[in-house]
């Protein structure tokens, strides 16, 4: 057996490990897991819009909420664990494409590598705060927006990179919202396994959901812009203030409550990816 012979034998291998059952397993756990996230952190904005204070809303926010409940501890490892599945099915998508004729595409494995590394570092962060640390995954995203802001401004061409990261971050929001419109995320799952009114429950909340979450992100990149052009990284704000920022709109409170019932929506939209996505 010649050398090229025994790596295309490994190489199917390890492909045959990406597409098994506890990768599988794994993805659906991770969604669930993201579904959880989002709902709490739409009830945290939700208390937010109607009483001003409250938890932070974000993933720090949903952790700290989860660890004082009943058995919170053995929720945060499962939780955790869950997001771990999610990072190494994402990692396999890196290393072996993704499900579906083009799921081969450099642009794709790129985008794949990139969730692993956020999902990897979520998973971190919940299980590093079941273990006790909680300065890890409890922290708040505004202060650690601030901290990395006020550090990369800090460097030579800091300014352009903020600016560009933000720009990158606002647009990749639009994106999101985009897609969720036109439900793009139809391709990604096992739509002919669904009822007529399971499709639209995951249209409602695809669509809702998809648009409130890209609504974050492109108002969190612009945070970063405005940090950027007056070299100020407190005004750059994570997503527990992002979302304190749209009961300063014109409409008071009432944006935030859209928002905030969207991520829960996009919560819902994640149990329906971990029942029905095509993995």
């Amino acid at each position: 057996m010649n050398t090229r012979s025994v790596a295309a034998q490994g190489r199917g291998q390890a492909r045959r490990a990406a597409n098994s059952t506890a990768v599988e397993a794994g993805a659906r756990a991770g969604f669930g897991a993201r579904g959880i996230i989002y709902v709490l952190v739409g009830a945290l904005a939700l208390q937010i819009a109607f009483s001003g204070g409250g938890q932070q809303a974000d993933r720090g926010g949903a952790i700290a909420e989860i660890s004082e409940k009943p058995f919170g501890q053995i929720a945060l490892w499962l939780l955790g664990i869950g997001l771990v599945g999610m990072a190494l099915w994402r990692l396999s998508e890196a290393l072996f494409g993704q499900a579906g004729p083009d799921g081969d595409k450099p642009s794709k494995r790129a985008m794949a590598a990139g969730r692993f590394v956020f999902y990897g570092f979520a998973a971190y962060s919940v299980l590093s705060f079941a273990a006790g640390e909680s300065g890890s995954g409890g922290g708040s995203s505004d202060q650690q927006s601030q901290d990395i802001t006020a550090k990369v401004l800090g460097w030579p061409g800091g300014q352009w990179i903020v600016g560009i990261g933000g720009i990158a971050v606002a647009c990749a929001g639009i994106w999101i919202a985009v897609r969720a419109i036109m439900r793009k995320y139809h391709k990604h799952l096992k739509m002919t396994e669904m009822s007529q009114k399971v499709r639209r429950a995951l249209d409602i909340s695809g669509v809702f959901g998809g648009t409130a979450r890209g609504a974050v992100f492109a108002t969190a990149g612009g945070f970063a812009v405005a940090a950027a052009v007056q070299h100020d990284p407190g005004q750059s704000k994570g997503m527990d203030d992002t979302l304190r920022s749209f009961t300063e709109t014109p409409v008071g409170p009432w944006l935030l409550v859209v928002i905030a019932i969207g991520l829960v929506a996009f919560g819902v939209f994640s149990w329906f990816n971990a029942r029905y996505r095509k993995v």
